[in-house]
């Protein structure tokens, strides 16, 4: 037997094996990512391979396949021509079979896709979107998400993932907020230790796991004006403490591969910043994995960021910085065998690149087994299971910013009639975010639908007159015709439910709504209402178009107002704060979120979530995160900087109560530990999800700091009456930083320890350190 061939072997000896037998050309096709789709022809189930690739596979091979199952406008993969969870399957044995046998070394493909909230495919399982993931503090179950996601993907072929997503979120006018955790990075690095978890599993040769891609390596969040992929100024000390912390942590937890940004940091594009690609991943941080392009950023150097001269400039700049593939594979595929022809490339370089691949491939064991079994596919793919936990991720990340009066949660019995108005109210793509695939309108729970249930399921309403819904106008443009019938339905109603926000659903041909029945409606111009999503940055956070109009009419009625918002990144609207008698945040929450919302809104739910971005009270505050250093500044001439809704912050419908923190020791030398506990105690009367959230302030530091950063979270459930007691651990990790010699440093000095249910909101306990 081929040592390459025999699983006995070491993964080492096997690359070695390999790679010594195999061509320049055989060698380049391993680092070259073709887009997966373009690769077969549905014809009405009858799968066949184009001819163009079964060339490619023939001449040299093709190391990997992006997108392979992907679906969405972009792909021209619809739910008319697209694949079901078993023919994905099928089509993915498919190209594996014939890459294998018709290629000289018999190597298999990698197939890559899109998971950042479920896997982009047809029939995959819709999760709600990061930044509600993130909003759930609950570290476990977005692992146990993490999981389903990879058994999904895995079933179908797809070995490898482009996610997650790491960025630290500045400015969320940047249409990609939705994408990310939040604005902190102790919180978005505990999720990223869980999505690799969850997502490789013990071993990444299974059945039921996929290689996480941590991406956007990295400061895209941080980017000039909130424009994506814009110049990032950033010094490295900021760099190594808040944007990097997050990739650290996750490749410290085996993350298989690494994505670089778009974006340039200080004047170097991330695709060929050696100084992060190999001096900071690789020597600093032992990463062994791969490192693969974003789609077009080699064109990118050479058109756009102009620090190359052409294609065959801009590839070796890249592999020679520490990419080892290219998504698109354009430029490498194009160019790459010039380079070594000419010289400009040494073949050790290549080489090295190969090896990471090949690695990768053996870890996975595609060498072992390529294929996958289509039944067990159509099994595991959108199962009740997942189904159900899709449902409560998206209950325990909606966030209750206002309850006046105590509004929430509404009875069915004692309610009347409630009117569900707004644009968001039963649009099926407006609440699952970007990167989502084509969906069948049965499969998505709306908050209409939501709401409806209720009622239905109901002993003692049983009525669909109970609900009546109108849209009233679209996310965008300033049509007022839909008013009318709005203002009519609303006036029929004793409690209105304003479901509004923003969306970043893609053109999937749906057409739009008629605004006087709600009705769907196709056109010849189908209307865009996309205000978010990748590319989508805007200049204001205010609600777009004349949803605000369309609240303030609804509000002259003096009808309970309740306004649910739905979308991909914070809104402010002072004259909702102020006048909404409850305003519920849901950001984006996927296929079952419309069933969240309305346990939520019905008291089935108690509201856990709590913000993990603040939300500014005007545009003008940006940027407003709370970790900013103490010199920023105290106010603005017509306003302070505190935002909105500060970080951490959400309400429930029970009441929680803090005891004083007490430290085992209250001082310890650098090189020890202690530990704050404090007591929680319900003091409401029902149980209730409580985020107890932990904040440290270094007092006197040699290099400036914020005022308070999060060191430490749980949530726990407390019932009524009951007191838990909750513990932290303080040593170096939660209380060194980035000295001057850009290296993690302890001071001795004074620290302020918080403990609170967010970040203005805390209380606090000192202690000292001493040198040791």
């Amino acid at each position: 037997m081929m040592i390459y061939k025999d699983a006995s072997k070491s993964v080492a000896e096997r690359v070695e094996h390999l790679l010594s037998l195999m061509t320049i050309e055989e060698k380049i096709g391993q680092l070259v990512q073709p887009f997966g789709w373009q690769t077969y022809t549905n014809n009405e189930g009858n799968i066949t391979l184009n001819e163009s690739f079964k060339q490619q596979v023939e001449q040299g091979g093709i190391g990997s396949l992006y997108g392979a199952l992907r679906a969405d406008p972009w792909t021209g993969v619809t739910l008319e021509n697209g694949l079901s969870a078993r023919e994905g399957a099928e089509a993915v044995n498919l190209i594996q079979r014939y890459a294998i046998e018709h290629s000289r070394l018999g190597i298999p493909i990698l197939i890559g896709e899109e998971c950042s909230h479920g896997h982009m495919a047809i029939d995959g399982t819709v999760f709600p979107v990061p930044l509600l993931l993130g909003s759930t503090w609950n570290v476990d179950l977005y692992r146990e998400m993490c999981r389903a996601v990879a058994r999904e993907t895995r079933a179908q072929g797809g070995a490898v993932t482009y996610s997650p997503v790491l960025d630290v979120v500045r400015d969320p006018r940047w249409g990609r907020t939705e994408e990310c955790f939040g604005e902190d990075p102790y919180l978005i690095g505990e999720l990223a230790v869980a999505s690799v978890q969850g997502l490789q599993g013990e071993s990444l040769d299974q059945e039921d796991t996929v290689a996480a891609t941590l991406k956007h390596f990295v400061g895209y969040g941080s980017s000039e004006g909130g424009r994506n992929a814009g110049p990032v100024h950033m010094g490295w000390r900021e760099l190594l403490e808040v944007d990097l912390y997050p990739f650290h942590k996750a490749v410290e937890a085996g993350a298989a591969s690494i994505m670089p940004a778009y974006n340039e940091i200080d004047g170097v594009p991330c695709t060929v910043n050696s100084e992060l690609l190999d001096r900071i991943l690789r020597k600093d941080w032992g990463f062994e994995g791969l490192v693969i392009t974003d789609c077009g950023a080699i064109n990118m150097l050479a058109s756009g960021h102009d620090v190359a001269s052409d294609g065959l400039h801009a590839s070796v700049q890249a592999i020679q910085a520490g990419i080892d593939m290219e998504m698109s594979g354009e430029m490498f595929g194009q160019y790459l065998k010039q380079a070594v022809a000419e010289g400009k490339l040494e073949v050790q370089v290549l080489d090295q690149a190969v090896r990471r691949v090949l690695a990768l491939k053996f870890r996975l064991g595609l060498f072992e087994q390529p294929y996958v079994d289509a039944d067990q596919a159509a099994e595991v793919i959108g199962n009740e299971q997942h189904i159900k936990l899709a449902r409560q991720l998206a209950a325990e990340g909606v966030v209750l910013l206002k309850n006046e009066a105590a509004t929430l949660p509404l009875s069915i019995a004692t309610v009347g009639r409630i009117a569900v108005i707004g644009p968001n109210a039963d649009q099926a793509y407006n609440q699952l975010g970007d990167y989502t695939s084509p969906q069948p309108k049965s499969k998505v729970q709306t908050v209409l639908d939501g709401i409806r249930s209720k009622f239905m399921c109901s002993e003692t309403v049983q009525s669909s007159e109970q609900v009546l819904y109108a849209p009233g106008c679209r996310i965008r443009g300033d049509s007022r015709e839909g008013f009318e019938r709005a203002i009519e339905v609303a006036s029929k109603a004793d409690t209105v439910i304003m479901v509004v926000g923003g969306s970043s659903a893609r053109d999937f041909g749906e057409g739009t709504i008629d605004l006087k029945t709600g009705a769907s409606k196709v056109s010849d111009n189908t209307w865009n209402d996309m205000e978010c999503g990748e590319g989508i940055d805007r200049m204001t956070l205010g609600l777009a178009g004349v949803q605000l109009e369309l609240i303030q009419e609804v509000h002259k009625l003096g009808k309970t107002l309740v306004v649910v918002y739905i979308n991909g990144r914070p809104i402010a609207e002072p004259w909702v704060d102020e006048h909404a008698d409850a305003i519920l945040e849901a950001w984006y929450p996927g296929q079952e979120g419309g069933h969240a919302v309305a346990d939520i809104l019905f008291g089935d739910v108690n509201p856990s979530g709590r913000l993990t971005i603040s939300i500014p009270k005007h545009v003008g505050q940006l940027p407003v995160y709370y970790n900013g250093k103490r010199s920023r500044g105290k106010r603005y001439l017509e306003e302070d900087l505190q935002p909105r809704y500060s970080f951490g912050y959400g309400l429930s419908y029970t009441t929680f109560e803090y005891s004083e923190p007490k430290l085992s020791a209250n001082s310890m030398t650098t090189g020890e530990s202690v530990t704050v506990s404090v007591h929680v105690t319900n003091t409401g009367s029902c149980a209730g999800a409580e985020v107890v959230q932990l904040y440290i302030s270094d007092v006197i530091s040699s290099i400036t700091r914020p005022a308070k950063e999060l060191k430490g979270f749980v949530k726990v459930n407390v019932e009524p009456g009951e007191t838990r007691n909750i513990e932290f651990s303080i040593g170096a990790e939660q209380l060194q930083y980035i000295g001057r010699e850009l290296k993690p440093v302890v001071e001795a000095g004074q620290f302020h320890i918080h403990i609170g249910r967010n970040v203005n909101d805390t209380q606090m306990v000192e202690l000292t350190v001493e040198e040791a």
